[in-house]
């Protein structure tokens, strides 16, 4: 079972090679990046929301909208974890290159393992059309578009989005291909067969996200996707003035380097780091949390709105869904289940009940709290529906809570607690309630 945003984010580390990484390359975006950890700290820092109540409404609506698969950011996390996971074998292709050159007995190596100009040139346009896939499926463009997530790069990247980028022109581009990398892509690109491309492990590992019905289609939206942030990367190495150098010299206050080879830092980075993956799994968080943070504010601006209701004439109209001889459900809370059972007699807010199928001799009073109506035909496939009274287990009370359901998505119940304030509203799983 795939695991949560909240997981994912608990579960990012605090200080590795990846973070060092990042943290060396602030020189080139300064201030753009910290590294956030915590799902509920992430929604702090970047709502600026200190109300408990209101931070767990939105971990749980962030939660929900995590879940649904029309949402698009499950299939990012899924695309930023791929192309970190096939980036190591690709960086220990890279290596392998390199050591054959440097030693000659191990020459051998380099006749199996691809060049490492042409290795690391894939391995970056790859990344760009992720980046594009990702970027579009975030934010709701239905297919891919290398221009729209060109302009957005040029002008609303920012935080893990924009050091992503940053890290890929760094550590992808001008470490393991110098300053001119950017014409280096470009003649790889131009001068690789399709089919050379097409039996990379990472275009391998990535294929079937990759728009078009063939080799050949991919390939092309790969160059596109490259073409269109071309100037961009041009750009940010001119105003920064970032040199493999440079980097190395930033790279060195946080890691240890022993070999000054460039070309051999960048291949032993890949194999070591998942900057994609890290920092890919804040930008769906930051994503994820402003969507429900704008959900939230507007479920408790309207009801602030809401007229307050008089009690009494609350319970009345409660009360009226009840009669003699009607049948309900009854609440047993030493079986934790719901019975069938008629109303024999009515006393203020006690109800006497029959239960089908058994003798009078488990004829009781019950309060109202523990009965319910249900329309079945209007129920989901669990049979819950909304406007239903439900049972609602807390594990820190250890008791069971009555609720109405206010609405439903998939196997999450939206609850409003009997008895209780709209603050405790919470969305709920379908083996939470009864």
């Amino acid at each position: 079972m795939d695991k949560s945003i909240i997981q994912l984010v608990d579960e990012l580390p605090t200080d590795n090679i990846t973070v060092k990484v990042l943290k060396a390359l602030d020189f080139v975006a300064p201030g753009e990046w910290s590294n956030l950890t915590g799902f509920e700290n992430n929604i702090r820092s970047i709502t600026g929301v200190t109300d408990a109540k209101v931070i767990q409404k939105i971990r749980d609506r962030a939660a929900t909208l995590y879940a649904d698969p029309q949402k698009g950011y499950q299939f990012a996390i899924k695309l930023y974890q791929t192309i970190d996971k096939a980036d190591t074998a690709m960086g220990a292709a890279a290596l392998a290159n390199k050591v054959s050159e440097k030693i000659g007995f191990l020459s051998f190596l380099g006749k199996i393992t691809p060049k490492a100009d042409v290795t690391q040139s894939i391995d970056l346009v790859l990344k760009i059309a992720v980046e594009i896939i990702a970027f579009c499926k975030l934010n709701g463009i239905p297919q891919p578009n290398p221009q729209e997530f060109a302009n957005s790069l040029a002008n609303n990247y920012q935080d893990a989005s924009l050091m992503r980028m940053v890290a890929l022109v760094c550590v992808d581009g001008i470490l393991p291909l110098g300053p001119d990398f950017l014409s280096k892509i470009q003649g790889v690109i131009s001068g690789t067969d399709t089919g050379v491309i097409a039996q990379n492990p990472v275009f391998s590992a990535i294929s079937n996200f990759l728009p078009g019905n063939n080799p050949s289609d991919k390939v092309g939206f790969i160059a596109q996707g490259f073409n269109a942030v071309q100037g961009w990367m041009n750009n940010l190495v001119s105003k920064t003035g970032i040199t493999p150098q440079s980097i190395s010299s930033h790279l060195g206050n946080f890691i240890q380097i022993a070999d000054d080879n460039l070309d051999f830092v960048a291949a032993f980075l890949d194999q070591t780091t998942n900057y994609y993956e890290h920092t890919g799994i804040q930008t769906v968080a930051r994503s994820l949390i402003l969507q429900a943070y704008t959900l939230v504010k507007e479920e408790i601006k309207q009801e602030e709105q809401k007229p307050i209701q008089d009690v009494s004439s609350a319970v009345k109209s409660d009360k009226n869904q009840y009669e003699i001889s009607k049948t309900v459900e009854v609440w047993d809370n030493d079986d934790e289940d719901w019975y069938q059972g008629t109303i024999e007699k009515i006393q203020d807010d006690q109800f006497f009940i029959h239960y089908l199928g058994y003798g009078s001799s488990y004829d009781q009073w019950v309060g109202e709290d523990d009965i319910r109506t249900r329309e079945l035909r209007s129920s989901d496939d669990n049979g819950y529906a909304v406007g239903q009274k439900v049972k609602c287990w807390d594990n820190d009370q250890e008791a069971w809570y009555s609720a109405t359901i206010e609405q439903i998505q998939g196997q999450q119940y939206f609850l409003h607690y009997i008895g209780y304030d709209s603050s405790y509203d919470e969305w709920v799983d379908s083996d939470e309630i009864s």
